[in-house]
């Protein structure tokens, strides 16, 4: 198995990349059924508080990505708020509790058919988690879908079941229930298991990096650059 690169940026810094990600994750999406969601309005391409992080494999082809968006609170809604704000609008409240903290939001992950099984959504899960002390905020949310739920906990996030049916949302279409999740201390990740909150925490230390990684289809290196360019505010 050849050796994969995952790098992170600012995605209004590289239009390109962000044209790449958004086709890849839509042909993720279609093949499961799902063919438009809120974030496809495409807003976060123009977003200066949305950071990509991707994956590529040996040959350079984007074989995964994930976002994180630091939540503006002059313009820029996360995109939960925008998404469940329509099934329960008590999210707006809810991210408005951890204001002082910071707040951001882990969304949009993906990895395309020829990567299932290599481990690439959870290398992906835990360098996004990883750029937070980079981005400067210590409450990361998410929504989560029920299959991935395991990996969401094994970083750290925990379901809040304040909102709608306790927490569950049919979303992004009615045959799927997601959840709302949240780390309420990124910075020291209390509440990962100990494999991940190790693996993070070593990519804080070492953000570019390489180093072996495993999956269920055996073990793999990783070439990591997960320096951010941070918004000066």
């Amino acid at each position: 198995m050849g050796i994969y690169k995952v790098e992170t940026y600012r995605a209004i810094d590289k239009p390109d990349l962000n044209e790449i990600f958004l086709r890849e994750h839509a042909n993720v999406l279609r093949d499961y059924g799902v063919t438009m969601i809120t974030s496809f309005k495409q807003s976060w391409m123009e977003n200066p508080y949305a950071h990509c992080v991707v994956a590529y494999n040996e040959d350079g082809i984007m074989v995964g990505g994930i976002r994180v968006h630091i939540k503006d609170w002059n313009k820029y809604p996360l995109p939960m708020e925008v998404a469940i704000a329509k099934l329960d609008e008590g999210i707006y409240d809810l991210v408005k509790r951890y204001q002082s903290q910071g707040v951001g939001e882990l969304c949009g992950l993906w990895n395309s058919k020829s990567v299932q099984g290599v481990g690439i959504s959870f290398m992906l899960t835990r360098a996004a988690v990883s750029i937070v002390n980079q981005l400067k905020f210590d409450i990361l949310m998410g929504i989560c879908a029920e299959y991935s739920l395991p990996m969401f906990k094994n970083v750290g996030f925990e379901i809040d079941t304040s909102l709608s049916n306790n927490g569950e949302f049919p979303y992004p279409t009615d045959e799927y229930i997601t959840r709302v999740v949240g780390i309420l201390k990124s910075s020291t990740l209390e509440t990962a298991n100990i494999y991940d909150r190790e693996k993070i925490l070593g990519l804080r230390k070492n953000p570019v990096q390489i180093r072996g990684e495993e999956g269920k289809k055996g073990n793999f290196k990783v070439d990591y650059n997960l320096i951010v360019n941070v918004l000066e505010k």
